[in-house]
């Protein structure tokens, strides 16, 4: 059996734009400090090693959670965030335009929608499943903290656990920065502990209040 926490990054210096996979923004001063709070509450979870996407917003989170618990951290290059083209850099919008469409029609099951120059649902699903089950594989029995991206975590919570899928990606809810999903690999598939939760010391950084924009954003 192998524990993974799949986390989304911290917040980022630019929280209220898209960020796509053409953007390699770093932290915020509250993201570096929430990446700090973080490490302090994995290091006595018996973390045997940190995985992250090679984003600088991923690795500068993942870092001192590897530190504070004194175990590796190496890079799953394919776990970086959603290709989205001309979106990136835009500023993003809850009620209308691209992305909202987007999941629009991925929850209508037309999981092969793109815009221009973006990876459609099926794009992702490709890509991310292998990169979570490689680092399943390289670490049987082992405790792992994996931190990528806010669409990526959807997409894998998505596809990886039973009676999940595109259909219910709102119904999911919103992944929060550093919310963490605790899961599970066995030889039989994938469950889950607990879904999309804010670890408390982080949480308390903001009085419970979750920065970032969630499941609408491009983090």
């Amino acid at each position: 059996m192998t524990t993974i926490w799949l986390a989304r990054h911290a917040e980022t210096s630019a929280p209220t734009v898209f960020h796509g996979a053409e953007s390699d923004i770093g932290l915020s001063e509250l993201g570096r400090r929430q990446a700090a709070a973080a490490a302090g509450w994995f290091a006595p979870l018996g973390v045997t090693a940190v995985v992250s996407s090679g984003m600088l917003r991923a690795r500068d989170t993942a870092a001192p959670v590897a530190a504070a618990s004194g175990v590796p951290h190496s890079i799953e290059p394919h776990l970086h965030e959603r290709r989205v083209g001309a979106m990136s850099g835009t500023s993003f919008s809850s009620e209308d335009g691209p992305w909202p469409q987007t999941i629009d029609r991925w929850e209508a099951g037309d999981t092969a929608f793109s815009t221009p120059g973006a990876e459609s649902f099926d794009d992702l699903r490709r890509r991310l499943v292998p990169a979570i089950e490689r680092v399943a594989a390289a670490h049987p029995g082992g405790r792992v903290v994996v931190v990528a991206h806010g669409v990526v975590c959807k997409v894998l919570l998505l596809c990886l656990l039973p009676g999940h899928g595109p259909g219910v990606w709102k119904q999911l809810g919103r992944v929060a920065n550093l919310s963490v999903s605790e899961l599970t690999r066995t030889g039989e598939g994938w469950s889950a502990a607990g879904l999309l939760q804010v670890p408390p010391p982080v949480a308390a950084l903001t009085d419970g209040a979750p920065t970032g924009v969630g499941e609408k954003s491009q983090g």
